[in-house]
């Protein structure tokens, strides 16, 4: 995918007004599980973790947990356990 059209489609997710999955509260606790990666995530691929949320809860209106694993690896160069970690927390949040 060209840069502008991976701009463009983080531009149109900053601009959503509700999201369908949000990242957990700050906490003075340790995070455990899925959301434990997120900081790395943002470092790493040096965008928000609300467009991350974003794009896997999308994707998995249509595909299954792998295919969308393999879609942000394939799509970002995301590391497995990133999205793997990015998925397991969005399935989880996302209404049955």
């Amino acid at each position: 995918m060209p840069h502008g059209a991976v701009s463009a489609r983080f531009a149109s997710i900053a601009t959503m007004s509700e999201h369908r999955v949000t990242p957990p509260p700050p906490s003075d606790e340790k995070i455990k599980g899925p959301a434990s990666y997120f900081p790395s995530i943002e470092k790493t691929y040096g965008r928000p973790i609300q467009d991350w949320l974003d794009l896997t809860a999308d994707q998995l209106d249509d595909h299954t947990h792998m295919q969308v694993v393999n879609w942000l690896k394939s799509e970002y160069g995301m590391g497995h356990g990133h999205a793997n970690a990015l998925v397991g927390y969005v399935k989880a949040k996302l209404p049955s």
